[in-house]
């Protein structure tokens, strides 16, 4: 997370240019200034809140295409649920691989 995001994420109207993420190096347009303390407050909060996803992340990387669970699920309401049954177990075995925390 950057200091532009922290700032957006603070004031979505900021007026601001940052030079390097340095922030030493913030230039405030017509934007009330916001302390450096809080901006580094929501950089450690944003970087928190993308942290505690990573689970979501990575199971999304391992996950069935969509393709794969409408075919599945096409072939189930036919009749045939090995496919289904197989995404299901995959699935599964996935969210256990990468738990939430």
């Amino acid at each position: 997370m950057d200091i532009i995001s922290a700032i957006v994420a603070i004031n979505p109207d900021a007026q601001v240019t940052v030079n390097g993420n340095d922030y030493d190096k913030i230039i405030w347009g017509e934007t009330e200034v916001i302390s450096k303390v809080d901006i580094q407050a929501k950089v450690e909060e944003l970087k928190s809140a993308y942290n505690a996803l990573e689970y979501s992340r990575k199971r999304k990387a391992e996950y069935p295409s969509i393709e794969d669970l409408m075919v599945a699920l096409a072939e189930k309401e036919e009749g045939d649920s090995t496919m289904w049954d197989e995404v299901t177990i995959k699935r599964q075995a996935i969210k256990l691989k990468y738990p939430k925390s």
